[in-house]
């Protein structure tokens, strides 16, 4: 790519929340200032922005001097944290009027943050958070799965780049993701009565250690960007 060339935007990667929350590497592909930052996936892909589909099960604004909404969305394997400030204004207006629990769906950017002690934090900037139906997270739940099961098996295979990055920095069996997608079909197997509360409670036991995490979030736009 020239210099003069506007990058042309990423494909949004399916991840379920138990990798994303794995993942911690980040690194870029050119020296040149504009170039698009990466999250390194254990499971040997590269991910710039994300789709991801759950259940928001609770929302706070948490900015001081300024709205900085942020979001706590359930899959079937763990949480994903959104926040959502000035920059992101609809993203944040979402946030701001709509009521747990309800599914949605989220395209953003993956960001990192290392806390005191030097360990890394990821969540997702949105681009967009949009209200969903029961079937479109199942389809995403379905089409995720697919995702993680693709990656694992080409995972051992020769010239796989990003596979040999993540065996390097991360150590971290694939096995485990497999089972995290194979659970996440069961788990649409098992779905029964009223599911977004079935979602707001299960799903909120298995993910109970990320939301510890989430008070080590930045609470600004600015800090988030590191």
């Amino acid at each position: 790519m020239s210099s003069n060339e506007v990058p042309s935007r990423e494909v949004a990667r399916r991840v379920f929340a138990e990798e994303f929350n794995d993942s911690s590497f980040t690194f870029k592909e050119s020296d040149d200032e504009r170039a698009p930052v990466y999250l390194l996936l254990p499971s040997g892909e590269k991910a710039n922005r994300v789709f991801l589909v759950g259940t928001l099960t609770e929302k706070e604004d948490v900015g001081e001097d300024n709205e900085y909404w942020r979001g706590r969305i359930v899959d079937p394997t763990g949480t994903f944290f959104v926040y959502a400030g000035q920059y992101q204004p609809e993203a944040a207006s979402a946030l701001r009027d709509l009521e747990p629990p309800a599914y949605v769906s989220v395209v953003g950017k993956p960001r990192t943050y290392e806390t005191d002690d030097g360990s890394v934090n990821v969540s997702v900037r949105p681009e967009s958070i949009s209200v969903v139906d029961a079937a479109t997270r199942d389809r995403w739940v379905v089409e995720t799965a697919e995702r993680t099961l693709e990656r694992i098996e080409t995972f051992d295979e020769e010239g796989n780049e990003y596979a040999r990055m993540a065996r390097e920095e991360y150590d971290l069996p694939t096995d485990r993701y497999k089972q995290a997608a194979v659970s996440a079909l069961e788990s649409l197997e098992e779905t029964d009565g009223d599911e977004l509360a079935d979602d707001a409670g299960t799903d909120a036991d298995a993910a109970s250690e990320s939301e510890s995490e989430s008070d080590l979030e930045p609470e600004s736009d600015a800090e988030a960007e590191l």
